[in-house]
């Protein structure tokens, strides 16, 4: 026999790992071109000039130059320019 009761099993105890969304570039920092700028899920930031869109909403610069963050019309841009603005 056992000398204490069997502790059962729980369906707890998961988890998964954090997706490492987010900015990766801030303001008025220098950029190449094809660096990611910002990791997100949905339209969180939209692009802004010289700023393409991944189909994983990943923002991605498509020059060489300097990252902008904008407010327009209650939407928040992410821009690149060649120079600092």
């Amino acid at each position: 026999m056992a000398k204490t009761k069997s502790g059962g099993s729980t369906s707890n105890g998961r988890d998964s790992k954090g997706r490492r969304l987010g900015q990766k570039l801030g303001d008025g920092q220098f950029a190449l071109a094809g660096s990611i700028i910002y990791r997100q899920r949905g339209t969180k930031i939209h692009p802004g000039e010289n700023v393409g869109i991944g189909k994983d909403h990943t923002l991605y610069t498509l020059i060489d130059g300097y990252i902008k963050y904008a407010i327009k019309r209650n939407r928040k841009y992410a821009s690149a320019f060649e120079e600092r603005k």
